[in-house]
């Protein structure tokens, strides 16, 4: 669960231009307090779900049956009182959130505490059975979205593998200051996204001299080169800090030309 809400908390905050609608996790990444509150927040909570098939799809009432799905549901229905019922304390738990006024951490931590008594974690909860057993319908009827979820975690996947292998000492942390610990994780994933950047730029110097060549270069093949590449990494060597703006701004834009770009083998 912590896993999504740690993405999901840093989502209000972000102030660039790019403004994702879609949260991503492994399973881990979900609960059902957090697919209620991700809704409410304006998020689709997408995780990848393990055993999705022993997870429970809740009834929107007890008289509601399928045609041809009603075997996948069970006899439990959604609480649509209890939603209504709090609903204002819902929607001001969310506001409070994304105004940054309170700590989504904090709130599930408190609402874990006697969560059976806790009426607004029911009521959280109650609003993600709805909503995951929504998830899990489109899950099953779009192929489209089964191959994206698969494609994005398997992409973040591979960061962690990368940042993993670029990180000095092992993953073992030897400080108990979680200060510490918060610089150790960011500069590492810092230096992931240097590496990152530099090996882009190889490759996209690399395909813009083949294309400059007249070599024919194909989108298809050049989407599976990964920039996670580690044989030309010197991992321990000397890695030097310099703040000198370089005379020349790297190629950041593929520069195929058009004649090449699809080469139907003509002379």
């Amino acid at each position: 669960m912590w896993e999504a809400v740690y993405i999901i908390e840093g989502l209000p905050r972000n102030a660039s231009d790019i403004q994702p609608e879609t949260v991503h996790a492994d399973t881990q990444g979900q609960s059902l307090p957090v697919f209620g509150l991700s809704d409410l927040l304006g998020f689709d909570l997408l995780p990848r779900i393990r055993n999705w098939h022993d997870l429970i799809f809740y009834r929107p009432g007890e008289q509601s049956r399928y045609q041809h799905i009603d075997a996948l549901f069970g006899e439990e229905v959604v609480d649509w009182k209890l939603i209504e019922t709090h609903w204002a304390d819902l929607l001001r738990t969310a506001i409070s959130i994304r105004e940054n006024k309170l700590s989504l951490v904090t709130l599930l931590r408190r609402l874990g505490n006697h969560s059976r008594k806790n009426r607004l974690y029911r009521a959280f909860r109650e609003l993600g059975r709805a909503i995951r057993t929504l998830t899990l319908l489109c899950y099953l009827s779009e192929p489209a979205l089964r191959e994206q979820i698969t494609a994005v975690t398997n992409r973040t996947e591979a960061f962690h593998g990368f940042a993993d292998w670029l990180m000095f000492g092992g993953k073992l942390i030897g400080h108990n200051d979680p200060d510490h610990h918060e610089k150790v994780v960011k500069f590492n994933e810092l230096l992931a996204n240097c590496v990152i950047y530099s090996n882009a730029c190889d490759i996209t110097d690399a395909a813009n001299a083949l294309a400059a060549e007249g070599h024919p270069v194909d989108p298809d093949d050049l989407a599976t080169v990964s920039p996670y590449i580690t044989h030309s990494i010197r991992r321990f060597g000397n890695w030097t800090l310099n703040l000198t703006p370089p005379e020349h701004a790297p190629a950041t834009r593929l520069d195929l030309e058009p004649r090449v770009l699809f080469a139907t083998g003509h002379g």
